[in-house]
């Protein structure tokens, strides 16, 4: 945040280096807090201030293991976003830095917070700057369709804050006697709310979720804000916004409404296997690279939610590991996209063909992110979705079934696209290709590392949120 307020002083492409390098500052704080990071401790790098005590709320923020998952995803991706951004000239440079800053600020917030109003605070935090960067820098139709997306997450987060000033008037006094009241997420946790009071502030709380990730029918937004966006800002929005609403299952809907997510359980697994199959036969039929990436991302997450309302471990420990892979491939699979289109002028998969005779090195990149998408074997993704069909196999095996049928239309669509625009008959764009650059390159290293880092050493980040998985699940069958 400091670092994003300092960029006011800057001027042009002035301010690029100080947000690149806050952004790195950013990862090197990560970085240490996952090398000295305790497994078997929930509780670390915590820092609890009496923000408003009259009112029982706490600036309290810490991190366990989920957490410093996305934390690190977040301190990742921004700098690689930061540095895509820099291939573009954008018309006030400094504010769009900035906002980008402002928008991880509002992330490792929402990752981080210990307090329900604190959490609902950073989530806004993160929601307005991609408003302005969607809005002010996006395509022809950016109004009409950055409006609709800023309606969908108000609302939903409108209906989030009455279900917390709900919970918030359940819970007792203050430890100092100050409030009567409290909005600490483990006095959230404590709360004895009967079957029927949870049946229905589970949608208050869900409303915002199924629309930040979002779940089928609540999703469309997505495409059209995605395809509308700049490309740094449809990284942030598919590779860590989305993350909040999955995490805010987790960290703040199983725990909190157990009873209440008994009830509807059954609903969201159907609602999210609809979104699968849905999502990937609409993406066969798209013509945009962008737009079926969006598709794309929109039946992944399907599976990822399907996974977390399995209630299982194996389901649980899938989406947390797969919220990492997909965040990996889709900047990748954006960054692609855009280095194409800037090349070319066109997303359109008809007018492409034949780009791989120009360019070997984006080839082998592009196929490399695309086969993690697809989940072939010793890839980040085949981790995530063998965890995640296992878990929802192991609440219902039709379910599973069906669910699995992402991983052969996801090869359909995504193959079928590579194939016409990288390979197929020469385009006219064919001769005057240009491969990656150096600086393009090593961007994306970077990326394919941990592609194939998370598809052979799964338990290196596997091993970190087995004990919040475990605590969040003792946490639901306990009440």
């Amino acid at each position: 945040m400091a670092a994003a307020l300092l960029l006011h002083f800057f001027k042009g492409r002035a301010a690029r280096v100080p947000a690149l390098g806050a952004a790195l500052v950013e990862f090197a704080l990560a970085a240490y807090a996952a090398l000295t990071f305790n497994a078997n401790n929930s509780g670390q790098f915590s820092f609890n201030l009496n923000w408003i005590p009259s009112a029982g709320i706490h600036f309290a923020v810490g991190m366990d293991g989920l957490s410093l998952l996305l934390v690190l995803l977040t301190a990742v991706l921004v700098p690689v976003i930061l540095l895509s951004a820099f291939r573009r000239n954008f018309e006030n440079e400094s504010v769009f830095y900035a906002l980008v800053l402002f928008m991880q600020t509002g992330l490792v917030g929402v990752f981080t917070a210990q307090d329900a109003f604190l959490f609902y605070f950073m989530w806004e935090v993160a929601l307005i700057p991609i408003y302005f960067l969607a809005g002010v820098w996006g395509g022809v139709n950016r109004a009409r369709i950055t409006f609709k997306f800023f309606l969908y997450t108000i609302i939903g987060s409108l209906f989030m804050l009455a279900g917390f000033v709900y919970l918030y008037f359940q819970t007792g006094p203050t430890a100092d006697g100050l409030s009567a009241h409290n909005s600490a997420l483990a006095s959230f946790y404590a709360l004895n709310l009967t079957a029927d009071t949870q049946m229905w502030v589970f949608w208050l709380i869900f409303a915002a979720f199924a629309v930040k990730m979002p779940i089928f029918p609540f999703h469309t937004w997505q495409p059209d804000t995605y395809t509308e966006a700049p490309a740094p800002a449809t990284m942030l929005l598919s590779g860590i916004m989305l993350k909040m609403g999955i995490y805010g299952c987790m960290r703040w809907l199983l725990p909190v409404v157990p009873m209440g997510v008994d009830y509807w359980q059954n609903l969201v697994l159907i609602l999210a296997i609809i979104g699968i199959i849905y999502g990937a036969i609409i993406a066969i039929r798209q013509q945009d690279v962008k737009r079926l990436i969006a598709y794309s991302s929109l039946s992944h997450v399907g599976l990822m939610i399907a996974g977390v309302f399995s209630l299982t471990q194996m389901g649980l420990q899938g989406a947390s590991i797969q919220m990492l892979a997909h965040g990996v491939n889709v900047v990748g699979m954006f960054f692609i996209a855009d280095a194409i289109e800037r090349r070319t002028g066109t997303r359109n998969i008809a007018d492409l063909g034949g780009l791989t005779r120009k360019a070997p090195v984006l080839t082998v990149c592009f196929l490399v992110l695309l086969l993690g998408t697809v989940a072939l074997p010793l890839t980040n993704g085949f981790v995530g979705e063998f965890l995640l069909l296992g878990g929802v196999y192991q609440f219902n095996a039709w379910m599973g079934a069906i669910a699995g049928v992402t991983i052969i239309l996801g090869a359909v669509y995504l193959l079928r696209m590579f194939q016409r625009v990288m390979l197929g008959p020469d385009s006219s764009f064919t001769e005057t290709f240009t491969d990656l650059t150096g600086s393009e390159l090593a961007l994306l290293v970077p990326l394919i590392v941990l592609v194939f880092w998370i598809g052979m050493f799964p338990n290196t980040f596997l091993h970190l949120s087995e004990g919040s998985v475990m605590n969040i699940l003792n946490e639901v069958v306990k009440r």
